[in-house]
């Protein structure tokens, strides 16, 4: 009987022993019998609590482990200091309020009345000038008054008519009230007020640390009495909802998970129970296998980031938990 060529030989092996390999490690991303097959963990999604302003903790009211819903206050700053900044600034804002009113208003008629009885002083002054000046040039004439006389009552003259200008002057500027710059000026120093108020009134509600989502309390990093710096973190919560999943998929298989497709998730730590899930976002671009869900042959392959969001109620998965996704049989 004719021997195989040797290269043929060879060949078998190798596929006897590829085939070997993929019945004892299965493929990573999918089985040939049944539906697509994904690994991935659960999401790590934490927020950390600060203050957005420094100050002395008073109370922290929330131990570690503990649940905490959304909007709940865990803890607050002496508020003190911040109460006498609003209290400066309202002072300031009511000064300039005030300021803002009185040139609005214009000036007050008494001081109007006032500039008119001057402005009617000045003119009576003006027309016995007037008459003193006619009386000295009558006697200038006919030499009964000196040149000195006659210069003296028409300096006067010129005198009083001046200051009835300047009376006059000074009673339009108050009838007409104050510039419209002056005005303008004071309209924008109110508003400087008004918006350190704000700040000021901001700064001593930031003394309340509230809770956007609700988690549960990883961390207590300070306790009362500590000083604490803008931004500095004061507690670690974990989310717990939505649950989100991190998988990957390879390129061949890309085109069976689309966003908005349901899929089921598992963990070793509940066998036989499922969790509902759906596609959420499919990454635009490839990346290397991370080193979570690699294998020795997969190093080097480039695979697509995938994000399920979970339905599960009971808060069963853990933050970090791997979990394995199983697409749909008829899955496009």
């Amino acid at each position: 009987m004719k021997r195989p060529p040797v290269p043929v030989i060879v060949l078998l092996l190798a596929a006897a022993g590829g085939g070997a390999w993929v019945a004892l490690n299965g493929n990573p991303f999918a089985d040939p019998d049944g539906p697509l097959v994904l690994y991935g963990n659960v999401d790590i999604r934490e927020v950390s609590l600060a203050f957005r302003v420094g100050g002395r903790v008073a109370e922290m009211r929330r131990e570690e482990g503990e649940a905490v819903a959304p909007g709940v206050a865990v803890a607050t700053l002496d508020p003190a200091p911040f109460d006498r900044e609003v209290r400066a600034a309202e002072a300031e804002a009511a000064a300039r309020r005030a300021e803002l009113a009185k040139l609005r208003a214009g000036y007050r008629p008494e001081e109007i009345a006032q500039a008119e009885a001057v402005v009617a002083e000045r003119r009576a002054s003006l027309t016995n000038a007037a008459r003193v000046l006619a009386r000295q040039r009558d006697l200038r004439k006919s030499g009964a008054a000196s040149q000195q006389a006659l210069d003296d009552a028409r300096a006067a003259t010129l005198e009083a008519r001046a200051r009835l200008t300047s009376a006059e002057k000074n009673l339009e500027l108050l009838r007409a009230g104050y510039r419209d710059e002056d005005v303008a000026a004071a309209a924008a120093r109110l508003a400087a007020a008004e918006a350190a108020l704000a700040s000021a009134r901001l700064n001593r509600d930031d003394c309340v640390l509230t809770v956007p989502e609700a988690g549960v309390v990883l961390t207590r990093a300070v306790e009362p009495g500590a000083m604490v710096a803008s931004g500095s973190p004061v507690y670690v919560v974990a989310l717990d909802h939505p649950v989100r999943v991190r998988a990957y998929v390879d390129e061949p298989h890309l085109g069976a998970v689309k966003p908005g497709l349901a899929v089921t998730v598992s963990s070793d730590s509940f066998p036989g129970k499922t969790f509902p899930a759906r596609v959420g976002f499919v990454s635009p671009t490839a990346e290397f296998t991370p080193k979570s869900v690699e294998t020795p042959e997969l190093r080097t392959d480039l695979v697509y980031r995938l994000r399920l969001v979970v339905d599960d109620p009971r808060g069963d998965l853990r933050q970090g938990m791997p979990v394995t996704v199983r697409l749909p049989d008829a899955a496009p």
